[in-house]
């Protein structure tokens, strides 16, 4: 019997997401009984639950800071036990979307502009700025956060405000914005999972119309691409998740302009909720959930 520990809520803003996709996960497990399952918040009691335990692997299904920063991932290093996704220093460096942009400009994978905002630089001077080097509208959003939370499509007539509401946060990244089709793609290992496009109802893919029902966010699959643009977008998919080291499943969220594909970022913990993309992509490829759970335990490993 394999004993699974699943770690999941955590303290992120994406607290929720965490505990649905915890949910969705352990009702298909337990229907295994070859599977021994504990779930487990990363509390004070964390690591003595771990070892108590004594688990084959630890499915992260934490989002955010703390869960997929690279700093569970350091702990589970140390403990010695296999966990899920990706390692430390992956995790760390596609949850940090400035160090992200930069590795996708050095390497030539078309990313859009941006400038990096801290709150010791006067209001004025950073509209200064976006007119010089992005030009308006200019997407806004935290450095270190997930799930399009605090995310803001901005003008020269309300950034100041948008800006001032998010003085909780050290860093922000102020990006051109790019308009046309959201597209977003998926690896498992070393596999192209495939591709979904998505038409929000509302501005553009926020938070509201990831993970709201009521949303009615249209999900299209198969993709409406040549067969040229598509395999272009899968390579470029693989390309950065090999880039960055990441293992397991990983996401990449594209905007589609001009028959060019500009990568917004790639997550290293995606989704595994009802309404989460990378169950759907796979259940179109022909593999169910419970597959695509298993081989993401496949792939766990440790020193990654």
């Amino acid at each position: 019997m394999k004993r699974i520990f699943i770690l999941a809520g955590g303290y992120s803003k994406e607290r929720k997401i965490s505990l649905s996709t915890a949910k969705s996960v352990y009702s298909e497990l337990k229907k295994d009984k070859n599977y021994k399952i504990s779930i487990c918040e990363p509390d004070g009691n964390f690591i003595k639950n771990l070892r108590k335990f004594k688990p084959d692997c630890v499915f992260n299904l934490l989002h955010g800071r703390y869960g997929e920063d690279g700093y569970v991932q350091a702990i589970l290093e140390t403990e010695g036990v296999k966990y899920t996704h990706s390692g430390v220093l992956s995790s760390s460096i596609a949850m940090d979307k400035d160090i992200s942009k930069k590795i996708f400009f050095k390497n030539k994978i078309l990313t859009p502009k941006y400038i990096k905002y801290s709150f010791d630089i006067p209001y004025k001077e950073i509209v200064s700025k976006i007119k010089k080097k992005i030009g308006f509208p200019v997407v806004i959003k935290p450095i270190n956060e997930g799930s399009s939370v605090n995310v803001f499509i901005c003008t020269k007539k309300n950034i100041i405000s948008k800006l001032k509401s998010l003085k909780n946060y050290k860093r922000i990244l102020v990006e051109q914005f790019i308009p046309g089709r959201e597209i977003q793609s998926a690896i498992i290992g070393k596999k192209k999972l495939g591709a979904i496009e998505l038409k929000p109802k509302r501005k553009f893919y926020d938070y509201q119309a990831k993970y709201d029902s009521k949303a009615k966010t249209e999900h299209i699959i198969p993709v409406n691409l040549s067969k040229k643009q598509y395999e272009k977008l899968m390579n470029i998919t693989l390309k950065v998740h090999n880039l960055m080291g990441c293992r397991g499943v990983t996401r990449s969220d594209f905007k589609y302009y001009q028959k060019k594909f500009y990568l917004l970022e790639i997550n290293t913990q995606p989704g595994m909720t009802k309404l989460s993309l990378v169950p759907e992509i796979s259940a179109y490829n022909g593999i169910n959930f419970i597959s695509l759970i298993k081989l993401i335990l496949k792939d766990a490993s440790i020193n990654k």
